[in-house]
Order: C-alpha cells, then sequence, then structure tokens
C-alpha cells in the first residue's frame, strides 16, 4: 500500500505543481474572475447542505444567492430569511463579507500574516484589481481596507443592535451584525421580506444603514488617501479621491430632489418622511446597496429614469459598490466637454486626464451596453410577456450589483437565473475586468495606424 501511495505521490505533486505554475502566470483578469467563481461555488455547495436549509430549495437557487452574495448584488430568487437557517445565513454573511472585501484583499492579507509581505504577482493583481494609482503602495492599502471594514461595520452592528432592540425586533444582534455587513458591502441583503420598507420614517435606521453603505460604495482608496492627508504624507486629496467625493455628492443631492420632486408614492408621505424616503432611494442606487424603503415596483417611469442611471454609473473604484464608477464618468463628462470645446487634451477639474484612462472610460461604456443589449435580448427569449422595462430594470440591476428589483426575480426562468448569474458575476469583477478574462488571447502587436478612419 505504502509502495502504491508512494508511486502515485509524484503525480500528484506534479499536478499541484502545474496548477500554482498555472496561477502565477495567469493574467490578473483571469485570476481575478477565477477566485470569484471559487467562492461562488464553494458558497454553492455550503447552502446545498441540508442543515443550511430551513425548507428545500432547489439547486439552481443556491447558486443564484451565492452567486449574489459574492458579487454583493443582493437580488435573491427566495427569501433568505425564511429560506435558510442560521447556519445559511452565516453562510451568507460570509459570502457578501469575502465579495464585500474582495477575493484578492482577503487573499493578499492572509499572505501578508503569514509571509509579512506580497509577491510580485499577488502585488500586481491588487494595483489592477482596486485600480491603485502608483503612489498607493498594495501593502499600505490591504492593511488599511481590512481594519477600517472591520472597525466600520462593528460600530454599525453596535448601533443597529441598539436601534432593532429599540424596535422590538426579534433577535436585534443577529440583525445589527447581518445588515452591518450587508450594508458596508453594499449587498443589499436583508433578513426582512420586503428590505427595510417596514422603516421607511425611522431616521435612525434609514441614516445608519446610508452611512454604512456611502463609506463602503466611496472606497478604500478614499481612506487610505484620507489618512495619507492627515498624517501628513501628503498636502491634499489626490485627483481620484476629489472626483470621488464631487460625484458622489453631486448625485445624492440631484438624484434626491429628482425623486422628492417626480415620484408620486413619495409625494403622498409626510414632509419628514418624503425626503427621507427619496434620500434613500437615492443613496440605494447611487452605492448600488439594494436596500429599499419603498416598493420598487409601482415607481413612475421618470423615477426609473434616474435609477436608471444612477445604477449604471454606480458607485467608486476601490470599493465595495457596483457599476461603470464615478471616476469612469467623469472622464467621460472631460472627453464630452473637450471635443465641444475644441481642445485637444481631455481635462477635468482642471487636470488632463491620462490617454489610457479615457481608452478604459470608453471600452468600459461600450462593452458594458453591449453585454446589456445580449442579456436583455436572451431574457425576453426566456422571460415571454415580461415588461420591457422590468427586463431592463432587472439586467442593470444586476450587472451594476445592485440588487433593486421591480418584482421579476422570483418569476425568472432557470435560463433567466442563469443570465442573471453571469450578469452578476460580470459586474463583481468589474465590466471590462470580465470582458478581458474571457478574451481568448492577447491582441496587442502594433500595426500600421489607419488615417483614414471617419467618425
Amino acid at each position: 500500500m505504502k509502495g502504491r501511495e508512494l508511486s502515485e505521490s509524484p503525480t500528484h505533486l506534479k499536478a499541484m505543481a502545474r496548477f500554482r505554475i498555472a496561477l502565477i502566470n495567469m493574467p490578473p483578469a483571469k485570476l481575478l474572475l477565477f477566485g470569484y467563481v471559487s467562492y461562488m461555488l464553494i458558497g454553492w455547495v455550503l447552502l446545498s447542505l441540508p442543515f443550511a436549509q430551513e425548507q428545500a430549495v432547489a439547486a439552481i437557487d443556491t447558486l443564484f444567492i451565492a452567486t449574489s452574495a459574492v458579487s454583493t448584488t443582493g437580488l435573491v430568487s427566495v427569501d433568505p430569511g425564511t429560506s435558510f437557517t442560521l447556519f445559511g445565513e452565516i453562510v451568507i454573511l460570509l459570502l457578501i463579507q469575502a465579495g464585500g472585501l474582495g477575493y484578492m484583499t482577503i487573499g493578499s492579507f492572509a499572505t501578508l500574516a503569514i509571509m509579512g509581505k506580497l509577491p510580485g504577482m499577488r502585488a500586481r493583481a491588487a494595483k489592477h484589481a482596486f485600480n491603485l494609482p502608483s503612489n498607493v503602495k498594495p501593502k499600505q492599502f490591504v492593511v488599511s481596507v481590512v481594519i477600517f471594514t472591520l472597525t466600520v461595520e462593528v460600530i454599525g452592528a453596535l448601533v443597529l443592535w441598539w436601534m432593532f432592540a429599540s424596535a422590538g425586533e426579534q433577535n436585534p444582534l443577529w440583525l445589527g451584525i447581518f445588515h452591518s455587513v450587508s450594508a458596508f458591502c453594499t449587498a443589499g441583503f436583508s433578513l426582512f421580506a420586503n428590505s427595510f420598507e417596514g422603516y421607511t420614517g425611522h431616521v435612525g435606521i434609514n441614516l445608519t444603514i446610508a452611512l454604512l453603505s456611502i463609506l463602503g460604495a466611496m472606497g478604500f482608496l478614499i481612506v487610505v488617501d484620507g489618512w495619507r492627508t492627515l498624517t501628513g504624507q501628503a498636502r491634499w486629496l489626490g485627483f481620484s479621491s476629489k472626483i470621488i467625493v464631487r460625484m458622489t455628492g453631486l448625485f445624492l443631492a440631484l438624484g434626491t430632489l429628482a425623486l422628492f420632486i417626480a415620484e408620486p408614492s413619495i409625494r403622498l408621505l409626510p414632509p419628514t418622511e418624503r425626503l427621507l424616503a427619496a434620500f434613500f432611494q437615492t443613496m440605494t442606487a447611487t452605492t448600488t446597496v439594494g436596500f429599499n424603503t419603498m416598493p420598487i415596483g409601482p415607481l413612475g417611469l421618470a423615477t426609473l429614469m434616474v435609477l436608471f442611471f444612477l445604477m449604471i454609473i454606480g458607485a467608486s473604484p476601490a470599493g465595495t459598490g457596483g457599476g461603470l464608477k464615478t471616476t469612469s464618468f467623469a472622464a467621460l463628462v472631460g472627453l464630452v466637454r473637450s471635443t465641444l470645446k475644441g481642445r485637444d487634451r481631455v481635462r477635468y477639474l482642471k487636470r488632463v486626464v491620462p490617454q489610457d484612462r479615457l481608452q478604459l472610460a470608453t471600452a468600459s461604456l461600450a462593452f458594458y451596453f453591449t453585454l446589456a443589449g445580449i442579456a436583455m435580448f436572451g431574457l425576453f427569449l426566456t422571460e415571454t410577456g415580461a415588461a420591457f422595462e422590468l427586463v431592463m430594470f432587472e439586467v442593470i440591476s444586476a450587472m451594476g450589483t445592485v440588487g433593486l428589483s421591480m418584482g421579476l426575480t422570483g418569476e425568472l426562468t432557470e435560463l433567466g437565473k442563469l443570465i442573471v448569474i453571469l450578469l452578476m458575476t460580470a459586474g463583481r469583477v468589474g465590466i471590462l475586468t470580465f470582458g478581458i478574462a474571457i478574451a481568448s488571447h492577447d491582441e496587442s502587436r502594433e500595426e500600421e495606424a489607419d488615417n483614414d478612419l471617419v467618425l
């Protein structure tokens, strides 16, 4: 028996060695996709265990929930609060935390704890995953992210625990922990069947959830940049941080005003609740957290237009949210303005936007609408009879990892669920990164420019 084990051992070792070499040589985009898909499959297996389920849940639904949790989307095909046991809910929470912190953050932090440094391959992948500027070191970034995340989530859990206890909820501590993590990771998973519709007028819970979501969505880059400024390592916030703060504030203000004025169901509320509801729904789309205090299905078309725009742009880079990102939108705004004014270089906030950033922003926008169009076409085939706006809302929500739904998610066919699973995966990895990861080969060879192209 020992002889047989020894004879087989080299084969196993060679296979493991080949796998390790393949990971080391894997391009950063493919490595990120591989990592997130691995987390989703592990979550699928754990949620499929009998003692994880309060009632029988189909395999496609456990995969859907696992993908939604890791991608921090929040779309659910079954109600998590009634479908899963406490063990299942803990698994969902851990998947949300893993997805929110990010595959590279967790792996890099573990590597730092063991080795005290980041190998070259992991450092490069971390920079790619978070789009870090050259002046931010991956090691410093990873440590700051973990400390900041745990600190904010603990404080948020304690505050929500007290509020849920005051509201008479059962198991307020678990509700506080779950919703604090879900909010900061902009996951939108709730143990309440109707999200936070029961707390439309509760100022404390609304503002706590909003603050947690905004902190997560604005991105960890703000944390590192802010700390460098406070400690004197830098005089001012970096260019990216200034854009993130300005864009986030602008979207929150304009979106709140638009919903306050335009949405009929919000206009029926008392003045204080009206402002709170308009702000919360704007916040939930802007940060891509996906909680709601008002039913989404009956919202008017004007409101849906506002939410479409906010969900497409989404959160900020190096954060827990999805979407095209505020910085990409700023680059595109700069491109349009500079083109209209006949400038030879693109500027935003009196700064020149690098050509490679513009290329990434425009490519992201093009690939986003290409993927959205293909997905909508697929869902129109699988979900016969579904209204156009319901399908469009579902696609944008999934791709932006928002998690809001007009009611279509629970009615999806199995093929429809697979399409949405693919969209949620793409949204978490990053739309353009997902495209790069599934590209068959690199076509980086230089070719002679063709000056005959007319635009």
